[in-house]
């Protein structure tokens, strides 16, 4: 990748289902080491945005690239899943329900991606699961099972499981909003200690405190499109759109 370009673009991206075009030509970028949050109504097209980062939510057109590497290749289909697995290698995600297998260990949930896809040794990998779980605050529960665990441990073993993968990027979908409000925070203390460290994140919230004191930009979408961008300060502050404005006043009568 050269100094000019980004780190992650998304080209022209636009997502159909039949006739409902729910991505309408968005183009975005997002420079190494940025956090980036996508902020918007449900419905606005931002869950499928992260999804199409990875493929997992393939693009009706458009492009996706990381590292200056083409994410959403077309290509045969033994030939794109190889490349397709080889670039999600590289992209950690942390969905709204923490997708662990219920009746492996956390050590297990942990080590299972990186000797399967990366093919390192039991103590390898035993290893990398206690240094990500040491991480997130989990390590003593490093041999307890989901079922033993509150919802943000839960969570937290989901990021120290991406994390074991080494990625260059990490996603994050509503990661705290299928949680108890009480346990929100703890989640969002590793996902702060992760911005410190510059690791590459774009986060889909509904936290608008966490997305101003954590976050480069802020990215409000809408409708399918992206309205408005910018600083937190900005968007939150000062935001040009009315769209941006009345889901902002919205939001925040919806919290009081």
């Amino acid at each position: 990748m050269t100094a000019s370009q980004p780190f992650i673009e998304v080209r022209q991206a636009r997502k159909c289902y039949g006739e409902i075009e729910v991505l309408k030509d968005i183009s975005l970028t997002v420079d190494r080491g940025q956090i980036v949050a996508i902020i918007g109504p449900s419905g606005s097209g931002k869950s499928t945005l992260l999804r199409a980062i990875n493929d997992l939510d393939p693009l009706t057109a458009g492009e996706v690239w990381l590292d200056g590497v083409r994410v959403n290749k077309t290509l045969p289909h033994r030939q794109y899943e190889k490349h397709i697995n080889q670039m999600r290698q590289h992209i950690g995600m942390v969905f709204q329900h923490f997708n662990l297998f219920p009746h492996l260990t956390v050590r297990d949930n942990v080590t299972m991606a990186p000797k399967l896809l990366k093919g390192i040794s039991d103590k390898e990998a035993d290893r990398l699961a206690e240094e990500q779980l040491a991480h997130v605050g989990m390590l003593e529960r490093i041999d307890y099972f989901p079922s033993q665990l509150s919802g943000g441990q839960k969570q937290r073993v989901a990021i120290a499981r991406a994390l074991a993968m080494k990625p260059k990027l990490m996603l994050f979908d509503e990661a705290t909003s299928a949680l108890d409000p009480e346990l929100v925070e703890e989640v969002n203390l590793v996902m702060k200690k992760l911005a410190e460290e510059h690791m590459t994140m774009i986060i889909v919230t509904h936290e608008m405190d966490f997305a101003a004191s954590v976050c480069d930009r802020v990215i409000f979408m809408d409708g399918g499109v992206v309205v408005e961008e910018g600083p937190p300060e900005l968007v939150f502050r000062n935001p040009t759109q009315d769209r941006t404005r009345n889901f902002l006043r919205k939001h925040l009568e919806g919290a009081k």
